[in-house]
């Protein structure tokens, strides 16, 4: 190894004729600095280094933002939709960009249940290059489609399964490759029991991770206790699972988002904490658990309830950034309990409620204090979300070093991803 120099570099003497690439200037700079010169501050740096080029202050780099959507809920999706409607009106009004979607803005995205379906509406690349759908349109196809996609039981549905076919007309042959940000959407496996993750990250790794979208969605959201399991393959055949709703193991995947983002150095290379992370997650409206008769009853007690400890243990995890960089969107519970939810018969009646329910005070989980209501209401923290969102945005298109470097590599024998479970290997077949 070439011993380091003595004495201190001034960047500005090198020749003009060398050429220099201003990624490898920019990060020489930072090592430079930070470590030759034992500098810590941007202040102290600027004072005490002539001609030195300046360090980046903390999140230069910028954060990495992150959508999470929980399972089915009270709502059946629709207050996560609607949730995601607002924003992105508010991300079109912000930003003066009319045509502005929130794949635009986030850059990876986790959805457990119907979330995963929406994940995989917002996220699938069309053939135009753009997202097969806006906000506004995906809320309109839960609302449209919901006697088809939601939870009934019944021979019939066993045999027809008419969601399965709705979701091989709308996503065709695309597969987990042809979304444009990462995704994660999981379910559990009946073969291995235990959670399998669908992962754009895997199946650009290999091919024995890839499978069809609708495939996907399927898995995502077969109610065990209802429609039963949806066996299915990837695309090379060589992966068989048999799937039932990814609410049984994940219903909030926002900790396996976040874990994800953490561990994958190769699409985030520079985020190291939650500090370096914005994270949205939206919840689908808490369910009167009074009225429970039903194993499918039961099944939602368990995901929503594992939703509320994923929330608890990422705002402990967050600490003093939380107010910040993490924003919980669910009803605080008020409508549960209240005849407004258990009498919702259309679509209409649950676009109304969860309207109320975005209107409502948001709640905040308080560190080993349970829950508080807060004066903004969940829609004011949709708006101040966005105004972050596109403040990222901005500082992005003038910074040298790169937030997040999206992988689109061909398949490789080797995995390095963090997304897929152990499960993955044990069924493959």
């Amino acid at each position: 190894m070439a011993a380091m120099p003595t004495s201190p570099i001034n960047l500005n003497t090198i020749d003009s004729n060398f050429e220099v690439d201003k990624l490898t200037y920019e990060i020489f700079s930072i090592l430079e600095n930070n470590f030759l010169f034992g500098y810590n501050d941007a202040e102290n740096r600027t004072n005490s280094v002539p001609n030195a080029v300046n360090f980046p202050a903390k999140h230069a780099v910028g954060k990495v933002r992150i959508l999470c959507i929980d399972g089915a809920g009270a709502t059946d999706g629709i207050l996560a939709a609607k949730s995601l409607a607002h924003l992105e009106a508010c991300l079109r009004r912000k930003s003066g960009d009319p045509a502005a979607t929130i794949a635009g803005f986030f850059d990876a995205a986790a959805g457990s249940g119907v979330g995963g379906v929406l994940v995989a509406l917002l996220f699938t690349r069309g053939k135009d290059g753009r997202p097969l759908f806006t906000a506004g349109e995906a809320l309109r196809f839960l609302t449209d489609n919901r006697r088809r996609l939601a939870r009934r039981p019944g021979v019939l549905r066993r045999v027809l399964r008419p969601a399965e076919r709705l979701l091989r007309r709308t996503f065709g042959e695309c597969t987990l490759k042809d979304t444009v940000k990462p995704v994660l959407i999981p379910c559990y496996d009946l073969v291995t029991r235990a959670p399998f993750v669908f992962s754009r990250a895997d199946a650009l790794e290999m091919d024995g991770y890839d499978f069809k979208m609708s495939d996907v969605c399927a898995a995502t959201s077969a109610d065990p206790s209802l429609a039963g399991p949806t066996a299915m393959r990837s695309v090379d055949g060589r992966t068989k699972i048999v799937a039932v709703d990814g609410g049984v193991a994940m219903n909030n995947p926002t900790a396996a988002a976040i874990t994800h983002v953490l561990n994958n150095k190769h699409e985030f290379p520079f985020c190291n904490g939650v500090s370096d992370l914005l994270v949205l997650s939206l919840g689908n409206g808490e369910s009167d658990f009074n009225a429970v008769k039903s194993p499918s009853g039961f099944v939602r007690i368990a995901g929503e309830g594992a939703s509320d400890m994923v929330d608890q243990a990422v705002s402990m995890a967050f600490g003093e950034c939380r107010m910040s960089n993490y924003v919980r969107i669910q009803s605080n519970g008020i409508m549960a309990n209240s005849n407004k939810v258990k009498s919702c018969k259309t679509a209409s009646d649950l676009l109304a409620v969860s309207e109320e329910m975005l209107g409502q005070k948001n709640v905040e989980s308080v560190l080993f204090k349970g829950k508080k209501v807060v004066e903004n209401t969940n829609l004011d923290k949709l708006e101040l979300f966005a105004g972050e969102l596109i403040k990222e945005q901005e500082r992005r298109k003038t910074s040298i070093l790169p937030t997040v470097v999206f992988k689109n590599a061909s398949p490789s024998p080797s995995r390095t991803s963090s997304a897929t479970t152990l499960s993955t290997l044990s069924s493959s077949c």
